[in-house]
């Protein structure tokens, strides 16, 4: 990746720590949505990004678009499932990209050279065929065309509110401070929600 590319791809990378194909899908998301929404990298909430899963592609759409957990433009569904739903708040256009590629599509027997690699009796061999294997898998990604790797849609949303930010109260068990919102009330005083399931599994 030549360039600027291989500068945001190095940026990327030492913000998730590793290379593999799941930074790869992030990054092209977080492209195909800047590109299609006409979105720089945002400052504040400009860009919004909604997304249906944990893995590493999210990492890649935070350093790209700037979408954040704490700026609060990130907003994270654990639904386990490769979409990416992106907000543009000046435009109002939303973009849902839905991921149409397994990695075992891709490759089918990555799953069975992954598994070796990481059997705790992985012989040198071993690791550098699942390493070889991986970065295969992270080029044809960076490279495929967009819509074979994802299904594109622009969609109809209604568009969360932006963030807001709540005083904190402190917690009438633990002592520890909890944002407002998020307190839960037991016997009229506010409680943190651990505490509050303790209490409610009593």
């Amino acid at each position: 990746m030549p360039g600027e590319e291989n500068d945001l791809f190095s940026k990327v990378i030492e913000f998730h720590g590793h290379s593999c194909p799941g930074v790869a899908i992030g990054i092209r998301a977080a492209e195909i949505a800047s590109d299609k929404l006409i979105s720089s990298r945002a400052v504040d909430e400009e860009l919004l990004a909604i997304v249906e899963n944990d893995s590493c592609s999210v990492d890649a759409i935070q350093v790209i678009t700037g979408c954040t957990l704490g700026k609060g433009n990130l907003i994270f569904k654990d639904y386990g499932k490769n979409v990416y739903t992106f907000i543009n708040r000046g435009t109002g256009k939303t973009l849902r990209l839905s991921l149409n590629k397994a990695i075992d599509e891709i490759d089918p027997e990555f799953a069975n050279v992954r598994t070796k690699a990481f059997s705790g009796e992985a012989k040198l061999e071993d690791e550098m065929e699942f390493e070889k294997r991986k970065d295969a898998i992270l080029e044809k990604i960076l490279i495929m065309p967009e819509d074979e790797l994802f299904k594109i849609e622009y969609v109809d949303i209604e568009i969360p509110g932006k963030a807001q930010i709540f005083r904190s109260v402190k917690c009438s068990k633990c002592g520890e401070l909890v944002a407002e919102h998020r307190a839960r009330v037991e016997n009229s005083d506010f409680v943190c929600i651990p505490c509050f399931e303790d209490y409610s599994r009593n």
